[in-house]
């Protein structure tokens, strides 16, 4: 499993599919941070505003894929399966500093107009064995 999280290591984007109540995929392209935690378990963070189908799908199926790709969706590695939940607020502070750290200046100005435009955002949290 340890080559399949490194396959993630310089990325920018990782694809991420939930699955619909029918069974279907569907794959969104995603801005994401990891943190590895003290029992080498590695924690993907993810943003997304509150209302997006995503987040609608995680709430009612927490089994996802990921994968790296490119801006665009391309997939650039393997699939992992995993289990993603949405993080409750202190969770949440974490991963959204661990993607602040990342994406920088882009992702303050995204916050910024975010927040200008009244969006509530969710942080989703992707673990894996």
């Amino acid at each position: 499993m340890l080559d399949a999280v490194r396959q993630f290591a310089g990325a920018k984007y990782l694809n991420l599919e939930s699955f619909r109540r029918t069974g279907i995929g569907v794959r969104t392209p995603v801005w994401f941070a990891h943190d590895v935690l003290h029992n080498a378990r590695t924690i993907f963070y993810i943003y997304s505003e509150a209302g997006a189908g995503k987040v609608k799908r995680i709430r009612n199926n927490p089994n996802v894929r990921i994968a790296p790709c490119t801006m665009r969706g391309d997939v650039r590695g393997v699939w992992i399966n995993g289990s993603a939940r949405i993080c409750g607020d202190d969770e949440a502070a974490h991963g959204q500093q661990l993607l602040t750290q990342k994406y920088g200046l882009l992702k303050i100005v995204g916050d910024f107009f975010s927040r200008l435009m009244r969006h509530k955002q969710t942080v989703i949290a992707v673990e894996f064995d």
